[in-house]
């Protein structure tokens, strides 16, 4: 796929961020849309900005994309509407901040739900499509933290790891079974988005303070920029993506050091994260 126009793209996540954001590239681009989220009044927001956009076909859906059923229904309805479908974007995702010794099991089964099993289910349910059509891709976004790991992100690290693993491997078999779909993982750093504030935090962390460190010092790109890039590295059929300087330093800080960066990042923590006791 080298080119948005007259394609159907599906997106989820799309009532905020970067989600949002993606959506009116492809409309502007001459994609014909289907978005979801979980908050409809998000999801509201974005179905206006996409008509002002003067968006081709829409089509909007509150989905959890943790539940199963949900999406599989969804994934039914848009093919019927549309009669195919070019690329999905998993782009739905939460946060959970704090030790893994205070999380509780629901905290993590919550973040595993959205994260992992979103992009699953998704994936799943989408992919027939995506290889009838001829011409399909898959983007699923990771994460910065996909690729090096820090204190009080283990249940975050472990679903962004996930969907790197499985978004690496699903691309290694469309090639080995010759399927059409091109396969993008996107891995953002800090992008000026809600979901440090609408994420989770066990009961020792500053919600408040860590939320203004993310929003004032560590999310250093727009939406809008990051889904151009995202848009960008897809089309020109990149395996990976990565999305603003953080993403690109760190990982390669990471690369080069080996496993001795964790030591780095440990011994760093306290001056990092405002919450810490250490």
């Amino acid at each position: 796929m080298k080119s948005l126009d007259n394609k159907v793209v599906v997106i989820t996540g799309a009532g905020s961020g970067i989600g949002r954001q993606l959506a009116l590239r492809a409309a502007r681009a001459g994609a014909l849309l289907a978005v979801s989220d979980w908050n409809e009044a998000g999801l509201g927001e974005t179905v206006d900005l996409l008509k002002a956009a003067g968006v081709r076909e829409l089509r909007s859906d509150r989905v959890d994309v943790s539940d199963r059923a949900a999406v599989t229904e969804w994934a039914a309805a848009v093919a019927d509407q549309f009669g195919r479908v070019n690329m999905l974007i998993n782009n739905a995702g939460v946060s959970m901040t704090g030790d893994f010794e205070e999380m509780s099991y629901e905290d993590f089964d919550w973040i595993l739900g959205v994260n992992l099993m979103g992009v699953v289910n998704g994936t799943k349910e989408f992919l027939p499509h995506l290889i009838a059509s001829g011409d399909g891709h898959l983007v699923n976004l990771s994460s910065l933290f996909g690729l090096v790991s820090v204190p009080g992100q283990t249940a975050y690290n472990a679903t962004k790891y996930a969907v790197r693993g499985f978004t690496e491997a699903l691309r290694e078999e469309m090639l080995v079974n010759g399927h059409p779909v091109g396969v993008t993982c996107v891995h953002p750093g800090g992008i000026k988005t809600g979901i440090s504030r609408n994420g989770r935090k066990t009961g020792s962390q500053d919600a408040d303070a860590l939320d203004s460190l993310f929003e004032k010092k560590l999310a250093r790109m727009t939406p809008e920029k990051a889904a151009q890039v995202i848009f960008k590295g897809a089309l020109n059929g990149k395996a990976r993506v990565l999305v603003g300087a953080d993403a690109h330093a760190l990982h390669h800080f990471a690369k080069l050091a080996g496993s001795r960066y964790q030591d780095v990042v440990a011994k760093q923590y306290s001056k990092i994260n405002p919450s810490s006791k250490r």
